[in-house]
């Protein structure tokens, strides 16, 4: 392979050296297969065949391995002292100086925290008489983590009445989104399909105030459930804010680059500001999305702080834990 010749198991220990690997490899391994599949149908030795074979199985074997230590300098690439925003525009520029898309970043990341299935993989294709993929492994890291999210237990809600609520539900969807990373839902949390979003209504009618109001987070796909929704939680759908993410995302009719926020309420819920601070907030916020999947940016908190000051307020289904917020969710208490 040239400057790329392989040594045994050893890889490059700088990733300007390792990223020729990540990058290359693949398409060398498409080259041999693509060989393969002609003395398949050319007929020719078993022993060539084999030879081909063996060739592609531990390329494709170099191949995982260097994704994920590829992965393992990723994780370690610095962290400043700024903001979180700073910090994460900061990793996605080494990513991409790299020459690595985010895309590829997470399965590099996602190779270098499953090292034991990428063998079990390898191990397995030798005795097929296979090919170790990239595919293989994430798919397996996908069931894996879907069997343990069936598992989680969320907290009870707590016993108080609010008088704001904002939510990030985790809405089901029927389409996997992922294509062997981690972009879908179901691979990263518990999700919720309409009945159990309705079901969980009556969770939330107990802890909100006769004047409350609701701001939540829904995306397009999902819109026609969010009537129903809104009446089993007990609120009426007042307006909404638009989350413009700058770049496109992956969409089924069209790219898309936005998502919706909410605002129902019930009762008298009018914001507890002046009305110039009202006519201060840009209904669309144009904030670029950070790599965590479904992460929503601190930008709108901001704003239903500035609607809503000193007001009794809570998130559901939270990751973290904010200042002046009661939280609750299954990674509330870990953040």
């Amino acid at each position: 392979m040239n400057e790329l010749e392989i040594m045994g198991n050893r890889l490059p220990d700088n990733p300007d050296e390792l990223i020729k690997f990540v990058l290359v490899l693949p398409e060398k391994i498409k080259s041999v297969r693509a060989e393969i599949s002609a003395i398949n149908k050319l007929d020719i030795s078993k022993k060539v065949y084999d030879q081909k074979m063996e060739e592609a199985r531990m390329l494709s074997g170099v191949s995982l391995d260097a994704f994920a230590k590829m992965g393992e300098f990723i994780k370690q690439i610095p962290k400043d002292n700024a903001e979180k925003a700073n910090r994460t525009q900061g990793r996605i520029a080494s990513i991409k100086k790299l020459g690595l898309t985010q895309k590829i970043s997470e399965q590099c990341q996602t190779l270098a925290e499953n090292k034991d299935v990428i063998e079990q993989v390898k191990a397995e294709a030798k005795e097929n008489d296979d090919l170790p993929t990239r595919t293989e492994v994430l798919r397996r890291v996908q069931e894996m983590r879907r069997a343990e999210l069936k598992n989680v237990e969320s907290p009870e809600l707590p016993t108080d009445v609010y008088d704001l609520i904002y939510c990030d539900p985790p809405w089901a969807y029927d389409v996997d989104l992922s294509s062997g990373a981690t972009r879908s839902p179901q691979n990263n949390y518990p999700v919720m399909d309409l009945d159990a979003l309705i079901e969980f209504g009556s969770k939330v009618k107990k802890i909100s105030a006769n004047n409350c109001v609701l701001f939540m987070w829904i995306t397009a796909p999902k819109l026609n459930w969010m009537n129903d929704v809104l009446e089993a939680w007990g609120f009426t759908y007042r307006t909404n804010l638009i989350w413009d993410k700058i770049k496109p995302n992956m969409g089924h009719y069209s790219s898309v680059r936005h998502e919706i926020m909410i605002i129902a309420g019930k009762g008298n819920c009018s914001p507890r500001c002046d009305g110039k601070t009202i006519q201060s907030i840009d209904s669309v916020q144009s904030i670029e999305k950070t790599p965590r999947h479904s992460e929503k940016p601190e930008e709108f908190r901001k704003i239903i702080e500035k609607l809503y000051p000193d007001t009794k307020k809570i998130e559901l289904f939270s990751r973290k834990r904010s200042e002046g917020w009661d939280v609750w969710g299954n990674d509330a208490n870990i953040q």
